[in-house]
């Protein structure tokens, strides 16, 4: 196999590490407040992300110690979350454990 394709997966497989241990955190802290949005809100929520982005690369001076990884990571967790919703639709009951929610999390990250 190629050495670059082969370190290209490394990198894939760190960073949707590093989302899901984002994600778990925030279940921690939060429950799963998210099942609250609607889609149009996460497309938003994604939409914010992207013109941070944009933002901090185009500043010549960062005043704040910020960098784009941390929005893209954003990025994969709210077009996740929409995925999950998008399955869930608008069921009432927003209470979720965590390892539903993971659950979900990993199914679509598989279909990715």
């Amino acid at each position: 196999m190629n050495p670059q394709i082969v370190h290209t997966n490394t990198q894939y497989d760190e960073t949707i590490a590093e989302c899901r241990s984002i994600f778990q955190k925030k279940i921690k802290d939060y429950g799963t407040s998210w099942r609250i949005l609607r889609p149009q809100s996460l497309t938003d929520q994604i939409f914010i992300k992207a013109q941070r982005i944009r933002t901090l690369e185009q500043a010549s001076e960062k005043k704040v110690n910020e960098n784009v990884d941390d929005e893209y990571r954003g990025i994969i967790n709210y077009a996740l979350i929409a995925l999950i919703q998008l399955e869930l639709g608008n069921d009432e009951n927003y209470s979720m454990d965590e390892e539903k929610a993971l659950s979900l999390y990993n199914k679509y990250i598989k279909k990715i």
